[in-house]
């Protein structure tokens, strides 16, 4: 098993690699073309935000089976030239948490108290306490663009220096509103009430762009807007025309929408702080981040224990799990059975099984089965199922019901062929 470091990880992370007795090489700063050439003989590429896991490197890599990204964002993946590939693309959401929410925290205060400018204003030989003046954070709104981990962890630290904390989430529960004492309200509720406006989304065609010349133009003009997310999020252009008009007081971006953001015209201005994607960028993170992808590779590859999985077709529910190799060979029995080319494939889960749960892992397991005899062109598996079913003009019906009979569970696989 050979695996490949694009990225800089930790030490410790290669080390557990290689106590597997897998073959590690590490090979920085590779450009697209470098990198297709070199991925054939590798079956796991590691990569951070720098190296691009572009459709033409996926589409190169003949014997790739994950991708493993040691951090949050896949951005930096093409996750549906994977998902086509059947390429296991998995991240390491849980290690650099603390650091970014930290790193957020820092650029609040800043901000508000113009660290940054006092300390160049100081070593140029100046003494400017009263162009210096700045704001206390306690009593003010913070508003959180995205309460999952990051937020949620920015949420508690801002709690406890005595600010108000707002949310906009449309994917959170009251429940969790409550649990960390945030009052979840609309996007443009969040911009018009906060003091402070943080951002801590993915990177998705929904969030591309969220925070535009509209949305910008309605914070409060005393706002300060801070994003350690990722670049793209925020109209630059827009960000630009609103910090040189006053409209906003001023913004902190670790993260651009091309990085570095060389000529960037945001690098002219005085109201805003720019730090060079920093937010992983500690010790602490780097350990935790290498350590944690480099074990769920290796339990994915041994045991084959999916954790952390991007391009999956649901969660894996623990009690669905035993039921998988089952509803493979079932697919594998009906294409054995169909003898000609396959029309549609239902998949009726019953009993105890089918109780308010995500069914699609196990049609995903009888479309693998299925397929598997029948496909020349590369691996079938759970990722790339359905995919491949609708390329091929194959339409999957699931359903579920309660009642299996004398039965505690039962699955029925049912496969048309030309009318039968």
């Amino acid at each position: 098993m050979k695996v490949l470091v694009a990225d800089e990880i930790s030490k410790t992370g290669i080390e557990m690699l290689k106590g597997q007795g897998y073959s590690v090489d590490v090979k920085l700063g590779l450009k697209e073309d470098e990198l297709a050439k070199a991925i054939p003989e590798y079956e796991v590429l590691l990569v951070r935000s720098a190296t691009k896991a572009t459709r033409k490197v996926i589409q190169a890599a003949s014997r790739l089976k994950v991708i493993g990204r040691a951090g949050i964002g896949v951005d930096n993946i093409d996750v549906d030239a994977a998902t086509e590939r059947g390429v296991l693309v998995m991240n390491a959401p849980s290690g650099n948490v603390t650091s970014t929410a930290e790193l957020t925290i820092g650029l609040i205060f800043s901000l508000a108290r113009r660290i940054p400018q006092a300390d160049a204003s100081m070593k140029k030989g100046e003494w400017k306490r009263k162009e210096m003046k700045g704001a206390q954070i306690q009593g003010k709104t913070l508003g959180i663009i995205g309460l999952g981990r990051v937020g949620a962890e920015v949420a508690k630290r801002a709690s406890a220096l005595g600010m108000t904390v707002i949310a906009y989430d449309p994917l959170v529960s009251p429940e969790v509103g409550v649990r960390l004492h945030v009052r979840l309200v609309t996007l443009d509720r969040l911009l018009q009430e906060a003091d402070i406006v943080t951002i801590h989304t993915p990177l998705t065609p929904q969030t591309k762009e969220m925070l535009g010349k509209d949305e910008l133009t309605k914070m409060k003009k005393g706002a300060f807007l801070i994003n350690c997310a990722r670049g793209g999020i925020v109209n630059e252009d827009a960000l630009f025309e609103v910090l040189s008009a006053g409209k906003i007081a001023g913004a902190a971006l670790d993260v651009y929408s091309i990085e570095p953001p060389t000529g960037s015209k945001l690098l002219t201005l005085q109201n805003i702080i720019l730090t060079p994607h920093l937010g992983a960028t500690t010790t602490e993170a780097q350990e935790d981040v290498g350590s944690e992808i480099a074990e769920q590779v290796i339990a994915y590859l041994k045991d084959n224990v999916i954790k952390n999985a991007v391009n999956m077709p649901a969660k894996l529910d623990p009690e669905l799990v035993p039921y998988m190799p089952l509803a493979e060979k079932l697919g594998t029995f009906v294409s054995q059975l169909g003898r000609c080319s396959a029309g549609k494939v239902e998949i009726h889960c019953m009993g105890e099984l089918a109780k308010k749960r995500d069914l699609s892992i196990i049609s995903a397991s009888v479309i693998t089965g299925l397929l598997k005899p029948l496909s020349e062109e590369f691996n079938v598996n759970y990722i790339n199922a359905f995919a491949m079913a609708k390329a091929r003009g194959i339409d999957v019906v699931t359903s579920a019901s309660e009642d299996a009979g004398r039965f505690s569970n039962l699955i029925r696989v049912s496969l048309h062929t030309n009318g039968d």
